[in-house]
């Protein structure tokens, strides 16, 4: 399964999931941000590798549903309700991660 993570930036909370589930035997992550000053920007390809989407905040979803609408119809796209309050690899942002993320997918 291809979960792709989305915050503004792509600097601390997606690449924190991304990192998270690297290795996992059956999930294959990556991580982008709406803002165009992200480290990765979300684009369309991303999108339609994707079979889950996971944004921290649903300032983010907005932003997909306005830019990419018609690749997103069919795409589960969960808001994890995560503020920008963590850096990358807070023990505490890796914890909600842990305990919310796979609840959507099991």
């Amino acid at each position: 399964m291809n979960i792709l993570f989305i915050c503004s930036k792509n600097q601390w909370r997606s690449p924190t999931a991304e990192q998270i589930w690297r290795n996992h035997d059956s999930w294959v992550t990556r991580s982008a941000g709406t803002s165009r000053s992200a480290k990765r920007p979300v684009n369309a390809d991303l999108i339609r590798w994707a079979d889950v989407i996971f944004v921290m905040e649903q300032k983010h979803k907005n932003r997909l549903k306005a830019d990419f609408s018609r690749l997103l119809e069919y795409k589960p796209l969960h808001v994890l309700d995560i503020p920008d309050d963590y850096p990358y690899m807070d023990p505490e942002l890796i914890k909600i991660l842990q305990d919310t993320v796979p609840s959507y997918l099991y």
